[in-house]
């Protein structure tokens, strides 16, 4: 790509907007040329304003940036880390005028028109952005669980079928942003329960895995349980699963079906894409978080722990990079992928 596209970033300021400031320096594709905040932070530096958590350090030429306020112009693409009652109302702006915008924000995932989209999983859920109203287009990226969930399921979905999961998640703490859980309420402790997670969980990974018909999606009917709970790690979500497959198979065949998966040849090619989506580890005691989150730079879902399960068919651990598989490299991809098929 001979010209680099302009990209603005709306929650410039947050742990994700951070996140996709720092994957977007130096990108060969993408340039930035806004950052967007809140009312109180415009018009001052970003470097100034930004409470910088990324272990690299802010460039300076990012760090001298004028936050702008939340408007549409400038740019042709925006990643958006707005939380979701922000998303609502400003996301659907910035596509009215013309723009292309990728939302990390769960406020428009399951409106039947916006594609939620794995690029490993469904791409070709992106037919979707037919049917919008507006003059630009909106995507956007699943849960942060969903987003390494969704990788997980795929394979198992195409060799035997998926028909229930029982999940239990032990997610860090990272995923609450900045400041978080407070540190007396989660130091040495479990807290049970994430406010309005668990229905994400068990909704998004059906519209994901379903298929197109007459260009809407047919959601896959696959029954999911799920009981979440925030443990005190800084980055990485731990997911304990069992599942129901379509036909009786072994942890031998899980494994295999596992380690063949790959995405499809044009996603392999883009910029953020791992070498692999998945890895399987084979070590007793893994996956896990300090050891394993960041395989194929936060990109790569590990893999562990598959054995028959007494109750369903099989179970097995696995463990996804919460702010980037699960956020803003999750964006970036979905991103790419739009300039991929000439949405951008």
């Amino acid at each position: 790509m001979s010209r680099r596209i302009a990209v603005g970033v709306l929650g410039a300021t947050g742990t994700v907007g951070q996140k996709l400031v720092r994957l977007l320096a130096g990108h060969p594709w993408f340039e930035v040329r806004r950052l967007m905040a809140s009312e109180r932070s415009v018009g001052k530096p970003y470097g100034r304003v930004v409470h910088w958590l990324e272990p690299e350090p802010l460039p300076p030429d990012l760090a001298a940036m004028p936050v702008e306020p939340a408007e549409p112009g400038g740019c042709a693409l925006v990643l958006s880390a707005l939380d979701a009652a922000a998303a609502r109302s400003i996301e659907p702006r910035f596509t009215a005028a013309g723009c292309a915008v990728v939302s990390n924000a769960s406020a428009h995932r399951l409106d039947p028109v916006v594609p939620l989209v794995v690029p490993e999983v469904n791409p070709d859920h992106l037919q979707l952005l037919r049917r919008q109203p507006w003059s630009g287009s909106l995507v956007t990226n699943p849960n942060c669980v969903v987003a390494g969930l969704a990788l997980v399921l795929k394979p198992l979905q195409d060799a035997f079928g998926v028909e229930a999961v029982e999940l239990t998640t032990l997610q860090a703490a990272s995923g609450a942003g900045f400041p978080g859980v407070a540190a007396l309420d989660i130091l040495g402790n479990v807290i049970p329960g994430i406010a309005n997670e668990e229905q994400k969980i068990a909704s998004e990974p059906c519209k994901i895995l379903g298929s197109l018909a007459d260009g809407r999606v047919i959601e896959a009917p696959i029954v999911i349980s799920v009981q979440t709970t925030r443990v005190p790690i800084v980055d990485g979500h731990l997911l304990s699963m069992s599942v129901r497959l379509g036909r009786r198979t072994t942890p031998a065949r899980v494994a295999a079906a596992l380690q063949r998966f790959h995405a499809p040849e044009h996603v392999r090619a883009l910029p953020s894409a791992p070498p692999a989506p998945l890895a399987l580890l084979t070590h007793e005691l893994a996956p896990q978080p300090r050891l394993h989150v960041g395989l194929g730079a936060g990109m790569t879902v590990s893999i562990g722990q598959i054995r028959p399960c007494p109750l369903l068919d099989v179970r097995l651990v696995a463990l996804v990079h919460n702010t980037i598989r699960g956020a803003a490299g999750a964006a970036l991809l979905n991103a790419e992928l739009m300039v991929r098929e000439g949405v951008v």
